[in-house]
């Protein structure tokens, strides 16, 4: 059956008759009081308080009423389980009824991890419009290009105008910038009606700085005996609060499953959720959202840097059980091949051949040795997860907010090399995410935007510098040019797509479209199974994974060259040779003029395969034919 809206206990849950229940914790307090924002003036209304510190009341409140906590007869803030904060995180909160909205995707069943496209989307800046309708109005490009599932960067809500989604406060409301409720609900529901899942990047290691006000409820929601990199870290191992905190968080997630049907979540930083409880909360959020899920599949991904492979282990094998993890090994190498800049958190990677080749026959690269940057060893063995359990990526909102100027790859390392990493990257086994505008080759930026008081502002805006400062080149820059990005309305601005690229870069939207296309219907490819999947480093910079196809399918070749052009004599690469009976034919290459490329020199009759540089060709076996 799973969790209802009615079953979350937490905030302001409306009932018959036109009343409203009321629950909150508030160990610390004595009295809490619901203040209602009438129009002839407030009216005050009591809680009762509970066992465990808990305040709980029912009152005749209609649903869209606006109300804050008096707590201890002194000042009021905002409800912390709020369903939504029209006036943002400082204002009054607002009584909302989940099940008024009419649903219409009774039939949909929701989606797993096999065959899964991603695409990473911020709600502000992928549409001039800003909003869940105008994301709406670009489902079926989307779905159009080859996209399964759309993963929304954080909703909830944050203060000002615009933020890039990790600086939020109020977890349980989505904020008002980007339309009420309601209006997320009809972008979850449209994209159902065309085929699409929709999951929500939840952030559950720490809160924003500006709007948080859940310690004037409880210190019991932090713990600060835990290092964290963005402000006290979230309790759920610390004495006899950490249950009240746990239930707090567990029942945020259960609500975005139940009340708004998003078909999973990526959970951000999991390495910061800092548990050594019996059952890590990690595995207690996964499964807290499939029951709320009920009978609908739904996709749980965790961000890890260590990339813990107890975080996909099944729970009957004592792991987490969640069904995706992303990996930043296989980005910080394609970067490193792409830019020729391992800095900081890059330092690690060379970016040849090998290390893209044994990324993708391994799901990592790290997976215990040491790691110079962080002075021990790093990673788990990752190398027997499915690979559709890898969520693998060449951009995302971290590592283009996290440069100087937030440049798309492809203006860094030029187009040919864009087009042949993507084939590459588009057709490994491995679930692959792209970036919005990514498909078109945006040449938009992606920033980090915060709108912040002026107080508040220059300080993040100087520890914003300090992090850039880790990557020597931007140290230079700021130090020596005096060049700082800013972090306000420019940036947002900045940061917004530019659709009329989308009709002008067909090439682009071809090469994604195309690749797409024959990820899903090329049942080799579609097998994802690394299994079936072999290579080799043919230079420096070249390589060949090789698909084994049944006698009826054949196999497929993929060969990627990122640096100058190589010939095949001599060619003591067994991977290369097409089975018995058989031989090569092209079935895409990324230099094709119809991908924006200079063309590709058809094969040679004579069994040689020279590699073109700054290519990548996808060949399929074919029975020889005689004359």
């Amino acid at each position: 059956m799973g969790i209802t809206p009615a079953s979350l206990s937490l905030g302001a849950q409306p009932l018959d008759k036109g009343r409203t229940r009321f629950r909150v914790w508030a160990p610390r307090r004595h009295t809490v009081e619901v203040l209602l924002s009438e129009p002839q003036g407030i009216r005050a209304l009591p809680l009762q308080e509970e066992s465990h510190g808990y305040f709980a009341g029912t009152h005749a409140v209609a649903v869209g009423t606006r109300y804050k906590y008096r707590l201890d007869g002194g000042d009021a803030f905002p409800d912390p389980c709020s369903r939504f904060q029209p006036e943002g995180p400082h204002g009054p909160s607002q009584v909302v009824d989940p099940s008024r909205f009419a649903w219409t995707d009774a039939g949909w069943k929701g989606i797993e991890a096999h065959g899964q496209v991603l695409y990473e989307l911020h709600v502000g800046t992928f549409t001039p419009e800003g909003t869940y309708s105008g994301v709406a109005s670009k489902l079926a490009l989307l779905k159009d290009v080859g996209v399964t599932t759309v993963e929304l960067m954080p909703l909830n809500t944050f203060p000002g105008h615009h933020n890039w989604g990790y600086d939020g406060v109020s977890l349980f409301a989505p904020c008002a910038v980007y339309g009420d409720p309601d209006d997320l609900r009809r972008l979850v529901d449209e994209a159902h009606r065309m085929g699409l899942g929709v999951i929500l990047d939840v952030v559950y290691n720490h809160l924003g700085p500006d709007g948080n006000y859940l310690a004037q409820y409880s210190k019991g929601y932090f713990n600060s005996k835990y290092p964290n990199d963005w402000g006290d870290p979230t309790n759920f191992d610390d004495g006899k609060d950490a249950g009240a905190s746990r239930d707090f968080f567990l029942q945020n997630a259960a609500h975005w499953i139940a009340e708004y049907h998003l078909d999973g979540l990526r959970l951000d930083a999991t390495q910061s959720l800092y548990d050594a409880s019996p059952r890590n909360i990690v595995g207690e959020l996964v499964s807290r959202s499939r029951e709320a899920a009920g009978g609908r599949r739904i996709l749980l991904i965790a961000e890890n840097e260590p990339q813990d492979v107890n975080i996909v282990t099944p729970p009957e094998a004592r792991g987490q059980g969640a069904d995706g993890l992303w990996v930043d090994d296989f980005h910080h190498s394609a970067r490193v091949a792409m830019t020729g800049h391992p800095e900081a958190y890059l330092s690690d990677y060379q970016g040849t051949a090998q290390e893209l080749l044994s990324c993708a026959l391994r799901n990592s690269l790290y997976q215990g040795q040491y790691y110079r940057w962080h002075k021990k060893k790093r990673g788990s063995p990752l190398g027997r997860v499915p690979a559709e359990r890898v969520v693998f990526y060449l951009q995302n909102h971290d590592q283009l907010a996290n440069t100087l100027r937030g440049d798309r790859l492809q203006l860094l390392a030029g187009l040919p090399r864009m087009r042949a990493l993507t084939t590459f990257f588009l057709l490994l086994p491995q679930t692959p995410m792209l970036f919005m505008g990514q498909e078109f080759f945006a040449s938009t930026p992606f920033h980090y935007f915060v709108d912040h008081d002026d107080k508040l502002q220059p300080l993040v805006q100087k520890g914003r510098d300090d992090f850039l400062a880790q990557f020597a080149s931007a140290r230079q820059a700021m130090e020596e040019d005096d060049f700082h990005l800013p972090i306000g309305e420019e940036a947002f601005g900045r940061s917004k797509l530019d659709w009329s690229e989308h009709a002008r870069n067909t090439e682009a939207l071809a090469l994604h479209r195309d690749l797409l296309r024959l990820r899903r219907e090329d049942p080799v490819f579609a097998a994802q199974d690394l299994t079936r999947v072999a290579g080799a480093v043919l230079g420096p910079r070249a390589l060949v994974l090789r698909y084994s196809g049944s006698e009826q399918e054949g196999d497929r070749l993929i060969l990627l060259n990122l640096g100058t052009g190589l010939d095949s004599e001599p060619c003591p690469e067994p991977l290369l040779a097409p089975p018995s009976g058989r031989r090569w034919r092209k079935l895409l290459s990324s230099d094709q003029a119809r991908y924006g490329g200079m063309g590709t020199p058809p094969i040679p009759e004579d069994g040689r395969l020279p590699l073109p540089g700054q290519t990548a060709l996808v060949l399929t076996s074919e029975e020889e034919t005689t004359a």
